[in-house]
């Protein structure tokens, strides 16, 4: 009889599965979108017009929200990190104070100031990319040429992005106190940060697709590491202060970038082309 092979250590499984999820994220090129985002953004003007007619209002709300974090809850913070994270304290809570201010901005920006202008955004970038079809299942589109995709958009007929909810500000909290263990803790909470914000950047495309909730959720389980690649690096450019809300956009641009590529087949993210729930009903056929 042959001997039974040996268990796997846990801390063996844990570390080839988070190197699974390194390399299905580095597979994906899903982390560079949000770069690609940049540039494109800067090299066709006519996505500026929806930054542009948000930029002073939400400059002036990013001003008063970090000014105030500063003021408030720095100092606080920083007496108890410096007890844990010795002369790192510091740096650890400037990002956590930055963190903290990206949030409240986010929350309050994209709630009342910039959800229209997002969608536009998202939207013309799609044009930008001739991916009318899908497009027209939420918008209606204008006739004229695509040199102006924001131009060609014409009355939403879907309620854009998803607002931010109550339960992703919970979530946040909960993941606050990870930054009391010295940089691992501080790395930890950005890339459940990225996690979490990896799973709204293509909230509008689902609803153009249609999918459901189960469906939705499908799709973000089995690409788990691209989704938290993108939203990491995506994470990290909207905590750069007074820079966030160009980078909201371009972040935004990256997403529409990725889901082009997705719709055109064009992606080494995955080799699903669409999630399992609608593969089912096919194979009972």
């Amino acid at each position: 009889m042959s001997e039974p092979k040996p268990k796997k250590w846990r801390g063996q499984e844990d570390f080839n599965k988070v190197r699974a999820l390194a390399k299905s994220a580095a597979k994906s090129g899903a982390y560079l979108y949000p770069m690609k985002g940049i540039f494109y953004f800067l090299s066709h003007k006519s996505l500026w017009k929806p930054l542009l007619s948000k930029l002073a209002p939400t400059m002036t709300l990013s001003v008063v929200v970090i000014a105030f974090m500063f003021v408030v809850a720095y100092l606080p913070q920083l007496a108890v990190l410096v007890f844990v994270n010795g002369p790192l304290a510091a740096f650890t809570t400037i990002l956590l104070t930055l963190s903290e201010s990206s949030t409240l901005i986010n929350l309050l920006s994209r709630t009342f100031l910039l959800q229209d202008a997002l969608v536009d955004t998202f939207d013309g970038v799609l044009v930008a990319r001739r991916q009318t079809e899908i497009l027209a299942e939420g918008r209606q589109l204008k006739s004229g040429n695509f040199n102006d995709p924001i131009a060609k958009l014409g009355k939403l007929m879907k309620s854009p992005f998803e607002k931010f909810t109550p339960k992703a500000l919970v979530r946040y909290v909960m993941y606050l106190p990870l930054n009391f263990i010295p940089v691992v803790g501080t790395v930890l909470f950005v890339l459940l940060q990225g996690r979490t914000r990896g799973h709204s950047v293509h909230t509008r495309y689902f609803q153009l697709k249609k999918w459901t909730n189960a469906e939705k959720e499908d799709w973000l389980k089995e690409n788990t590491a691209p989704y938290t690649a993108f939203g990491t690096v995506a994470t990290l450019l909207e905590l750069i202060p007074f820079a966030s809300i160009f980078f909201t956009f371009t972040n935004t641009v990256g997403a529409a970038l990725w889901a082009a590529d997705i719709e055109a087949n064009n992606t080494a993210m995955t080799e699903m082309t669409e999630p399992k729930a609608r593969d089912e009903p096919k194979k009972a056929q």
